[in-house]
């Protein structure tokens, strides 16, 4: 007998046995029945004969084709040589193109694959035992493959490597030739290009605009010319990667380099607005002095005193500039105190005509006289007058019309009281009444020399600061990037 018949035989001898009580199931005996009598007897239909025939035969067609392992936990496995020699060839033609895995040898027996013999490496071992794991049919590996010590045989795929690279850089010299020749063409372009000054001093007024539109365009075309040099080496995919790595690299470095690069992009917009020139007098925030130069990372005043002062162009940019020299005339102011029983418009008429017979100051706005404040001693007036800096310095100007009002006061007898407070004795007379109090007479000077008070002094504008500012230029020649020549903003 064969083996499915006798596998057949034994399902049926574990069906047989139970097929009585599915009969039973269907058609009870009388002893299986609660209450027994003639009353409970019943004839079997047709409908419930044919139900259980139909029952028997499908529980002995279950049991014929239900596998043996089902029954008793037995694992059902296939033996077929061909398929064994399939699995084989297909994982020795895998492993043929593994370099180091080469030298694997491989057995297929029911489905289990025996890996043996010397691998390159330990990652090509690792590499052949994934790859027979993931071939279709294979139920398990035995990994039983060394890794070679042999220091020819591990050397040998990075000498094949070499050699293919070399093969390959012989074969692309006429390419990498051309790309040479391309780049050193372009290299050639973007010099003459920042040689070039004729279109930049055109457009641009500052030297330092006219060196930043050069090196800019010389670094575009140099960069245009590296594009079409890597394309004819078919590398345009580096681009990316060096694109990226140029965009995170700038990243950090503004980061780290924040204030640096803050100044210097100041140093462009203060060049373009231009806020002030040269040698003009300015208070920024709260430093003052005048503008020596400006650099691409700070804002140089030399102070009245003749000092140094650097601030960083970004503090220049945010910050407020009061630039005395945009408008050449300025008003200066000094107040005066009186006495309270002077005559007020006397004493404004004795200050304006001083101030208008000045020479540093002009005619035109006016000078002006009012009364600022009535004080405990005193009545303090305030005179205004204009000077033109170009022409006259304005602190000299406002000095010298302090002086020139106090000795006309001194001459006209009016009365410039000290802030202190004066008791006053007096007697009454014997024929009754009062006497008034007699002000204290003016007290007059002349001068060492026996000069008028009256003459003027020297009022020409200062240039001593200016000059220092000059001999420094060219002594130093350092790049300035403001423009003398170009309107302010």
């Amino acid at each position: 007998m064969s083996k499915p018949c006798v596998e057949a035989s034994r399902h049926r001898g574990t069906i047989l046995p139970h097929i009585p009580n599915l009969v039973r199931s269907v058609y009870p005996t009388r002893s299986d029945r609660c209450a027994p009598g003639p009353a409970d007897r019943r004839p079997v239909s047709l409908a419930t004969a044919l139900l259980v025939v139909a029952k028997v035969v499908a529980v002995l067609c279950l049991a014929g084709t239900q596998p043996a392992s089902a029954q008793e936990g037995e694992l059902s496995v296939t033996v077929d040589a061909a398929t064994d020699a399939r699995i084989e060839s297909a994982i020795e033609t895998r492993l043929a193109q593994i370099p180091g895995a080469e030298s694997i040898e491989v057995d297929v027996s029911a489905g289990v694959v025996s890996l043996s013999g010397t691998a390159g490496a330990r990652s090509a071992a690792e590499r052949a035992v994934d790859l027979a794991r993931r071939t279709a049919g294979v139920a398990e590996v035995i990994d039983g493959v060394d890794v070679s010590t042999d220091v020819r045989r591990r050397l040998q795929p990075a000498l094949d490597k070499v050699r293919t690279l070399g093969t390959r850089v012989v074969e692309s010299i006429p390419l990498i030739l051309a790309a040479l020749l391309i780049l050193l063409l372009f290299w050639g372009l973007s010099r003459l290009a920042v040689r070039w000054s004729a279109p930049y001093e055109r457009v641009f007024r500052t030297r330092f605009l006219r060196d930043i539109a050069r090196q800019v365009i010389g670094a575009v075309i140099l960069l245009v010319g590296a594009l079409l040099a890597l394309d004819v080496l078919d590398a345009t995919a580096l681009v990316s990667a060096v694109l990226g790595t140029a965009g995170v690299l700038g990243l950090a470095v503004g980061f780290a380099f924040r204030d640096l690069v803050e100044n210097y992009i100041a140093s462009i917009l203060l060049s373009l607005r231009q806020p002030f020139a040269p040698n003009d007098h300015v208070v920024i925030g709260s430093h003052e002095g005048k503008v020596l130069r400006l650099t691409s990372r700070a804002t140089i005043l030399m102070t009245l005193d003749g000092n140094h002062l650097r601030i960083p162009n970004a503090d220049v940019f945010k910050g407020v500039v009061l630039n005395y020299s945009r408008n050449p005339l300025r008003r200066f102011n000094f107040s005066v105190g009186v006495g309270a029983g002077e005559d007020l418009l006397e004493a404004q008429r004795i200050g304006l005509g001083v101030l208008a017979g000045m020479s540093a100051v002009i005619a035109e706005p006016k000078p002006l006289a009012l009364v600022q404040e009535l004080g405990d001693s005193s009545v303090v007036l305030c005179f205004f007058a204009w000077v033109d800096q170009r022409e006259s310095d304005f602190a000299k100007a406002r000095s010298e019309a302090i002086r020139l009002v106090k000795v006309a006061f001194d001459d006209a007898g009016v009365d410039m009281p000290e802030p202190i407070y004066r008791l006053q004795v007096q007697r009454r007379p014997v024929g009754g009444g009062e006497t008034k109090p007699q002000p204290s007479p003016a007290v007059r000077r002349t001068t060492p020399d026996g000069g008028s008070r009256t003459e003027q002094q020297d009022l020409s504008a200062d240039d001593t600061i200016d000059r220092q500012m000059e001999d420094e230029r060219r002594r130093e020649g350092d790049a300035d990037l403001l423009d003398e020549g170009r309107r302010l903003e």
